[in-house]
């Protein structure tokens, strides 16, 4: 599991509005989590549990946060990973600590800014959904701080390998990168022309992509990227939610 994302998570300033739009434009059920003393969210598709919708956490607006999707990434043990990643130049936000009958993670950002969790869960994970199954996330994107040094810390933190460079000419190259053999997303140094710092993003699985933009604009998204077809023949969007989290959608067709 080591270097696999295994969980999503919204943290955003509206859950009530969160959960109504995403049910509606991704097609996950939700059910509080039942987690003492705290507020907590469960996005699933069938049987199986995608993601998880809190609150922003105190200071975080004060400090100009904006609500924003965070993956958590598998690893064998979170205190040992945290402080490989802090060795290669990586922030630890939240040392590693507990969630009781969960696991353990830490917050972290990459060399760059991206931010993600390292995570371990307690006992047997559940079985895994097909990676481009409707409501699964299909596609991990790295906007990065540099294409190669990203690259270089986290395959030495992961054990990611290159799959396939794609030349994209002036905006440089889009490196695919693989866990145990398959492509799961792609990184590329980013464009200046985009003012935020570097991030992740992360691309839900939806059936067709039309209709799932129409859900998303009348449930008040703002579109950022027009559609557009990507290699292999599967369409993508990006755009922002209500309360201006960044997210895109994956379909097989239009």
């Amino acid at each position: 599991m080591h270097g696999k994302f295994i969980w999503y998570e919204l943290m955003t300033t509206d859950t009530k509005a969160a959960e109504a739009f995403y049910k509606d434009v991704v097609g996950w059920t939700a059910r509080d989590a039942g987690m003492p003393g705290m507020d907590y969210t469960l996005f699933s598709k069938g049987e199986h549990q995608v993601a998880g919708l809190m609150t922003m956490p105190d200071g975080a607006l004060e400090m100009k946060v904006p609500p924003a999707w965070l993956g958590y990434v598998a690893v064998d043990d979170v205190d040992a990973a945290a402080d490989k990643l802090a060795a290669a130049g990586g922030t630890v936000h939240r040392a590693p600590d507990d969630i009781p009958g969960v696991g353990r993670f830490a917050i972290v950002t990459d060399p760059h800014g991206a931010a993600f969790a390292l995570f371990k869960g307690d006992g047997e994970p559940p079985p895994a959904m097909d990676q481009m199954a409707a409501g699964n996330v299909g596609w991990h994107e790295l906007m990065a701080g540099d294409l190669d040094t990203a690259f270089g810390f986290y395959s030495k933190l992961f054990g990611w390998t290159k799959d396939q460079a794609m030349d994209m000419g002036e905006m440089g190259v889009y490196q695919i990168f693989a866990f145990n053999g398959q492509p799961i997303g792609g990184m590329m140094t980013k464009p200046k022309e985009i003012p935020a710092p570097p991030y992740w993003l992360y691309y839900f699985n939806v059936e067709a992509l039309d209709a799932a933009i129409d859900r998303a604009k009348s449930g008040g998204a703002k579109i950022i990227q027009e559609p557009m077809e990507v290699p292999g023949g599967a369409w993508i969007v990006q755009a922002t939610d209500p309360q201006g989290a960044l997210f895109a959608l994956v379909a097989p067709k239009r």
